[in-house]
């Protein structure tokens, strides 16, 4: 997935109200549009680099929206809006080693009254999670908060098996050099919880790493699983 215009380079000031982070740019001070309303834990400290975009639309207040931030030497796609273009770009130019035969995509499904999915490919229903977390060298963890959202997604996941698809939980991991991926239990353990027994009967998990720069965010390899 390409960005249409290079990102632009600056420093975190503050992140403030979910939805608001000041940056400082070229010795100047701009307020970006921030599209992640997660807790995104371990990345806000200031005098981070960050990367923002430039939007063209008249009718929108903020003309830049967050993308990406260097912590720890590594750096994380944080704009959530856009992990679901990462994944169907993925799709279509078959990067992903479970869904290469796949021939019909169709995002948004419905699945029920009161639960869509990401995508549906044939008989595979794929919820996409957006992993932004690294606490420890090269793994990175989901969630970054309690998410009972979440846990409702792998009970419907689970229960479509009797229904005759083929669900995947796919964890995208937005953070560069990242070799191996976990549920972080301490933090929401009812997901731990709910992802062990979804597994058990029979729900897929991958998780996916991408390469990020300020020109495209793309999928770049599957990372290891740690169930424990």
């Amino acid at each position: 997935m390409k960005f249409t215009n290079s990102l632009i380079k600056g420093k975190l000031i503050k992140r403030y109200k979910r939805f608001f982070v000041d940056v400082e740019v070229n010795n100047k001070v701009i307020t970006a549009h921030c599209p992640n309303t997660g807790s995104m834990l371990g990345l806000l400290n200031k005098g981070n680099d960050v990367w923002v975009s430039k939007v063209d639309d008249p009718k929108r207040k903020l003309k830049f929206t967050l993308e990406m931030i260097k912590f720890n030497k590594k750096i994380t796609g944080v704009n959530t809006h856009r992990a679901n273009r990462i994944v169907e770009h993925g799709l279509r130019n078959k990067l992903f080693k479970e869904f290469v035969s796949v021939k019909n995509i169709k995002s948004e499904f419905k699945y029920s009254d009161d639960t869509r999915f990401d995508f549906l490919c044939d008989k595979y229903l794929i919820e996409v999670k957006n992993v932004t977390l690294n606490r420890e060298n090269d793994i990175a963890e989901f969630p970054d908060a309690i998410t009972a959202r979440g846990s409702k997604h792998l009970k419907k996941l689970t229960e479509s098996i009797k229904s005759g698809y083929k669900p995947y939980v796919l964890f995208l991991v937005q953070i560069q050099n990242i070799s191996k991926f976990r549920i972080a239990k301490d933090i929401d353990s009812d997901y731990y919880n709910n992802f062990i027994e979804a597994k058990e009967k029979g729900l897929n998990f991958v998780a996916y790493r991408c390469k990020l720069d300020s020109k495209e965010i793309v999928i770049e390899k599957k990372i290891l699983i740690d169930h424990d």
